[in-house]
């Protein structure tokens, strides 16, 4: 026995330390624009930078023990419950697991309460459970479309104008937090899971577009909340609640630096072991009543439940206590000088390296490289993700400082986004519109929107019409970059004399083959 855990124990050492090194190649290049920003335009207190470097080397470690985790366990639970699920035959009993499934999971998602706390006029856990109906009800929707082969583009476009024609009936202070919750429910806990019962259920059909509509789960799954709020907003009206601004932490010696970050450990400790609790139950039920997966199948998921779990905490630990307070000050003191437009540029190059540390992302590339097989490499897919991503931020950085509504720039998004689904192959515009849930995570709401929030505090605007919304814009923007990805994909493989769709005979892209604007 001892000889078999050996190896393991070996093995997850080196898969480990893989991890990490993506995680660090992830990290750094926020860290140094933050630094630069620090030592330049916008110094900032020497307690709160020691704050941020501990944050990083948190978020760091967390990422890499988080996303072996979800290789070991996340996926796999993810994959078993769906297969199971499907295999039964039974409609009422897909429609109810997946119903409890995205109803449990989204009401665990940490960056869900992040918002909660922000959103006036609506009680924190009428906004939860209300988005957890939301994503229940859709991942319902995008379950039975997988069974009964709906076509992705043509439901989400429906789906879509009926949103917009919603939007018309709201207040103005629910449009910008309506969008932005459809991008925090889809982060690091149940994008893992949702992905991975999304393959388990395409596992039992024989068709060659199975596997491509094993995409599509998450871009359904992030319209049930938008929904959610938008009635929401009808129902509670103008909202009546103030913004509480970000706490900036005043810190005299290291001894009290160690001493915040360890106060806060206990709260995300208890916070991750609720949001892992519902799944554990969940699982344990299907495997006394349907799976019985031999002992080492439970000792690894056992064994990468408590990666997760750790990696988790760790994670929110770091960018909450270190990232957030920094994200915030940098926007104040940027939002207030003469010269605020500076803000757009910076946005966009954060944009463009922080999405590389988003830990969903991580576990897209992943799926999308295994189900192609390489068709699309991932650096083909990271970098049209990073574009998107800039520019989005780019976007909300621009709406804070001229106040331009919102609504000005997302429809004509979504209108081209939703052209482009005639122009550009089934895979691709799943990918793209999972890609959008994705991008939006745990380092969006707790980096990117305190510096929106500080940034709109700084220029003097409405924190709540005008900050919130950056997660709005980080989700749509991949949607228009990878799909046109998608469009030179087809033109190439045309040119190749070769089939469109990668699952049926792949034309495989180079790392140069990537849409650059």
């Amino acid at each position: 026995m001892g000889k078999t855990k050996l190896p393991l124990l070996k093995q997850n050492r080196t898969i480990l330390s893989e991890k990490l090194k993506e995680s660090l190649s992830s990290v750094l290049p926020v860290t140094g624009i933050v630094f630069l920003l620090c030592f330049s335009i916008s110094p900032v207190p020497n307690s709160l930078l020691m704050g941020f470097v501990l944050g990083a080397l948190l978020l760091i470690l967390g990422m890499g023990l988080f996303t072996l985790g979800t290789d070991l366990a996340m996926t796999p639970i993810g994959s078993h419950v769906g297969s199971a699920v499907t295999k039964s035959r039974r409609v009422w009993l897909i429609i109810l697991v997946s119903l409890l499934v995205g109803i449990f999971i989204t009401m665990s998602e940490p960056d869900l309460q992040v918002l909660a706390e922000q959103v006036p006029g609506i009680p924190n856990m009428v906004l939860i459970v209300a988005v957890a109906i939301g994503v229940g009800v859709f991942l319902v929707v995008a379950m039975l479309r997988m069974l009964l082969r709906v076509k992705l583009s043509y439901l989400l476009i429906g789906i879509y104008v009926f949103v917009f024609l919603l939007a018309r009936f709201v207040p103005q202070e629910f449009l910008s937090v309506a969008f932005d919750s459809g991008g925090v429910t889809t982060g690091p806990m149940t994008v893992p899971f949702i992905m991975a019962l999304g393959l388990g259920v395409t596992a039992i059909r024989s068709d060659s577009n199975a596997e491509n509509d094993s995409f599509g789960l998450v871009a359904l799954c992030s319209v049930g909340p938008i929904l959610a709020v938008l009635l929401l907003g009808i129902v509670y009206g103008a909202g009546t609640g103030e913004y509480v601004p970000v706490v900036i932490p005043e810190l005299t010696d290291s001894r009290e630096l160690s001493q915040l970050f360890l106060s806060s450990l206990p709260k995300y400790i208890e916070e991750v072991a609720l949001a892992l609790c519902p799944i554990l139950v969940f699982f344990l039920l299907f495997q006394i009543a349907a799976l019985r997966l031999k002992k080492g199948e439970l000792i690894k998921i056992g064994v990468g439940l408590g990666y997760t779990y750790v990696g988790l905490v760790l994670f929110l630990t770091g960018v909450n206590v270190g990232f957030m307070p920094v994200g915030n000050y940098i926007g104040q003191i940027i939002g207030g000088m003469a010269q605020n437009w500076i803000i757009v540029p910076i946005g966009v190059v954060i944009g463009y390296f922080i999405v590389a540390a988003e830990p969903a992302v991580h576990v897209l590339n992943r799926q999308v490289l295994t189900i192609t097989a390489g068709a699309i490499p991932q650096k083909a897919l990271s970098t049209s993700l990073s574009i998107g991503v800039a520019i989005s931020v780019g976007l909300a950085m621009l709406r804070i400082v001229t106040g331009l509504p919102i609504m000005y720039l997302l429809v004509p998004g979504y209108l081209i986004a939703g052209i482009l689904t005639f122009f550009s192959p089934p895979l691709f515009t799943a990918i793209a519109f999972d890609s959008g849930g994705v991008a939006s995570g745990p380092m969006t709401a707790t980096f990117l929107l305190p510096l929106a929030m500080g940034t709109c505090s700084g220029v003097g605007g409405n924190v709540v019409v005008d900050a919130f919304g950056v997660v709005a814009m980080v989700a749509m923007t991949p949607l228009i970059t990878i799909q046109l990805l998608g469009v030179y994909y087809k033109y190439k493989s045309r040119g190749a004399g070769e089939a469109e769709e990668p699952a049926e005979d792949p034309v495989v892209l180079n790392d140069d083959d990537i849409i650059t604007f």
